[in-house]
């Protein structure tokens, strides 16, 4: 599986996650490659050393009024993986990028809740065996200083204004915005859950800095979403940095990304 084909999970897979009667159905969000067969939820799968690594602890993590998680699903012999697919409980909700304020307090509660985790082996730098290279990781460790960045002038504008970040790291949830689900009488679901090993108001940074550039929130309601966080100057910066060179790998940094971004990096450089 390439990762952007629409192709729906086997038969095979279906009834290894005790839904082969129920015919899949694709779901918005999840780059178009995530179903729903019954009550679970079915994407590809991350490799093993992230996808079993994510289940075992999303299988026990403590919830609390502040979020909540699907929990994974098994296969009959015990797997968290049958062929290229993973598998999760379905939880009712829709994303609501306008809730942004919500949003930040989900992740907050959801980075207390896993703020005492080790570090993952496979979240290592660019120099470690097994390291992940897809764009999105790569773009971390250059908003970061463990990559080069893409030549740019935007980027070497963000770059230049880069300094140290005093701030301790901790698993963080580097894409919330879109990935918290709201329903009446439920806590907020944090779901789609791409790891990073930051300090932890670097997740809420780059859901700002959505807000901002994609949704429509304006650029004066920045500082009131990181009310509170240390070096939050800093962390846009990073976060602002991420989000454009993950648009250079992706080939996707054109006029428009530009327009997008320009006010926010005026406001924060």
């Amino acid at each position: 599986m390439n990762g952007t084909e629409l192709v729906a999970p086997d038969a095979g897979a279906l009834r290894a996650f005790g839904v082969g009667a129920a015919t899949p159905v694709p779901l918005t969000g999840g780059r178009g490659l995530t179903w729903r067969a019954g009550g679970v939820v079915l994407r590809p799968h991350d490799g093993p050393a992230v996808t079993d690594w994510r289940a075992d602890l999303l299988a026990e993590l403590e919830h609390s009024a502040g979020f909540r998680t699907p929990r994974p699903v098994a296969t009959h012999d015990g797997s968290w993986r049958s062929g290229d697919w993973e598998a999760w409980e379905f939880v009712a909700g829709r994303a609501d990028e306008s809730r942004v304020e919500d949003v930040v307090q989900a992740g907050r509660a959801f980075h207390r809740a896993v703020a005492g985790v080790d570090r993952p082996a496979f979240l290592g730098t660019a120099s470690t065996t097994g390291a992940a290279t897809d764009p999105w990781a790569r773009a971390d460790r250059m908003a970061w200083g463990e990559e080069p960045l893409p030549t740019d002038p935007t980027l070497d504008r963000l770059a230049a204004s880069f300094r140290p970040v005093h701030s301790p790291s901790q698993l963080v949830h580097g894409d919330l915005l879109g990935n918290v689900l709201f329903a009446e009488g439920s806590a907020p679901t944090i779901i789609d859950w791409p790891p990073y090993w930051r300090p932890a108001a670097f997740g809420t940074a780059i859901a700002a800095v959505d807000a901002v550039c994609w949704h429509g929130v304006p650029v004066e309601r920045l500082d009131t979403l990181g009310a509170g966080e240390p070096e939050w100057r800093q962390l846009l910066v990073r976060a602002l940095a991420f989000r454009i060179a993950t648009l250079h790998l992706l080939g996707a940094w054109d006029a428009t990304s530009v327009g997008r971004h320009r006010p926010v990096i005026d406001a924060v450089v």
